[in-house]
């Protein structure tokens, strides 16, 4: 039985090295930017509909607006990352000109309990493209079991269509602000940061929340090595309220982008469901990468490769969520921690190797992905001190889910604000410590800061492993990205400023 595993696996590895060939080599063919494009961007809206064993995809709208952001050299994604890929095709003949990988929110939702027993839900969703000369077919791929992508929709745009959107995303009451310029759109890293939950009178405070995180970012490795070519816009345009929802505490506010705690039934995931109000107001300045600043002191933020990404902008850990989120949206990498509990079943299926660059199944424990950046002499997988560091992470992750649920309570009993504070300070003081502990324990290991495969990452204590002890994808606090998530994220940028 063992002998017919292995001849699998290596079968498995076999087909999947001679298809990353195949396509590497096909979609490495230059693509004349100018022959298919003009310098504008193509917005594709479309709903996302169904539940955990179905999807129907159907078009929305088709806007023409801007410049466009993205490098018009590579113009193929090759990263063979994301659920899912959109396809561009010449129609005329057929030619692939331009593809890029993504998850999204409907994905996730396909992950739920809710969708498991056949309750339908429709997500807005947008490819956003150069916008090309001729007529093209816009495919949508989705990976199977063994991550092969398959086709799930394909429609005919023409971008003469009278019915295309022009120039409607003009706003006058969104102000811009250039935070950090590095360079033209086509060979810079395009960030915008949107701000949601803040009003009129907290245009001040949105400014200097946007200075404190642009000089975070820029001051993080490896942004900080190509920090003179990226480029960071702060969008402003007010919310009547301030503060964003907290449906767990009966906490409703109108706000520009309708971002809120408790997405999937977690309370500290944010995310928004208005794609198209945070597409509106992301298209006034050209954009590579999305980020929504949600003006709240609670713990919370999310992040959806090649989407978007959340943060809260004023609570102890915010700098952290700033980063870690981005590595999720930006870079595509997994969630590298495995106590904390999460909105999702069967993330990874069994048996599937993650398409993420920082996490393994170890299917094949000699080919890492990783394999050289391996600190030599390391033994793989990599033993560590894991039994002591869950007993006691497990602890505090049912401490801290009872006392989240007490100041929910409080705050939904409308108790005096005396009492919510008191209850969230304690909270926070045992956050830090915890945080603090991790740090000491990881650090005292005697595979600190060395490169192997630990068991433990991407939501599984067992049979899922990670680079490196700690990583700003592992755990909280003020730590860089492991040299495996550093190093992905480093050609990312390559990918958008060449």
């Amino acid at each position: 039985m063992e002998s017919i595993l292995n001849r699998y696996i290596a079968q498995f590895f076999i087909l999947s090295f001679f298809f990353s060939f195949l396509y590497s080599n096909t979609s490495a063919q230059q693509i004349s930017f100018n022959g298919y494009f003009t310098d504008q961007t193509m917005r594709i809206d479309y709903f996302h509909i169904g539940d955990a064993a179905s999807e129907l995809v159907t078009i929305d709208q088709v806007y023409q607006y801007g410049t466009w952001a993205g490098s018009v050299k590579n113009l193929i994604d090759e990263f063979n990352n994301g659920a899912y890929y959109y396809k561009i095709y010449d129609l005329s003949t057929g030619k692939l000109i331009f593809s890029k990988g993504f998850d999204s929110y409907f994905k996730e939702y396909q992950t739920s309990d809710a969708a498991s027993k056949g309750i339908k839900r429709t997500y807005h969703e947008s490819a956003i493209i150069p916008f090309p000369k001729v007529k093209i077919r816009f495919v949508l791929e989705k990976r199977d079991r063994m991550n092969i992508l398959n086709e799930v929709f394909s429609s005919e745009i023409d971008p003469a269509d009278l019915y295309i959107i022009k120039d409607s995303v003009k706003d006058n009451a969104v102000k811009v602000f250039e935070s950090h310029m590095g360079g033209e759109p086509h060979t810079s890293l395009d960030v915008v940061i949107l701000g949601d939950g803040y009003t009129v009178d907290e245009e001040n405070k949105f400014q200097k929340d946007l200075k404190r995180y642009t000089d975070l970012f820029v001051a993080q490795e490896p942004f900080k090595s190509g920090r003179d070519k990226i480029n960071i816009y702060g969008l402003f345009k007010p919310s009547e309220e301030s503060g964003i929802d907290e449906p767990g505490a009966n906490i409703y506010k109108s706000t520009v982008l309708g971002t809120r705690f408790y997405a999937l039934g977690s309370e500290r995931y944010v995310l928004t469901e208005d794609n198209r109000a945070m597409r509106d107001l992301a298209a006034h300045a050209p954009y590579d990468a999305i980020y929504i600043m949600c003006n709240s002191d609670r713990y919370g933020g999310g992040g959806i490769y090649n989407f978007y990404c959340t943060f809260s902008s004023d609570n102890q850990f915010s700098p952290y969520i700033f980063l870690h989120e981005f590595g999720h949206s930006f870079g595509g990498l997994a969630d590298e921690y495995y106590t904390s509990d999460v909105a999702y079943n069967e993330f990874y299926p069994a048996g599937q190797e993650p398409v993420e660059p920082n996490i393994t199944r170890l299917l094949d424990k000699d080919n890492l992905k990783w394999k050289k950046l391996i600190t030599p002499g390391t033994e793989i997988p990599t033993p560590w001190e894991k039994e002591n560091y869950d007993k006691r992470d497990y602890a505090w992750q049912k401490e801290r889910r009872e006392m989240n649920k007490n100041i929910a309570e409080l705050k939904r009993n409308r108790a005096a604000q005396s009492e919510i504070d008191k209850a969230q300070n304690e909270y926070n003081i045992k956050d830090k410590t915890h945080s603090e502990e991790v740090d000491k324990y990881l650090m005292n290991s005697k595979y600190w800061n060395k490169t192997g495969a630990f068991e433990g990452a991407g939501y599984s204590a067992k049979g899922m492993y990670r680079s490196m002890l700690d990583c700003l994808m592992f755990s909280k606090g003020t730590k860089p990205f492991c040299k495996v998530c550093e190093d992905h994220v480093a050609k990312v940028i390559r990918y958008y400023t060449q």
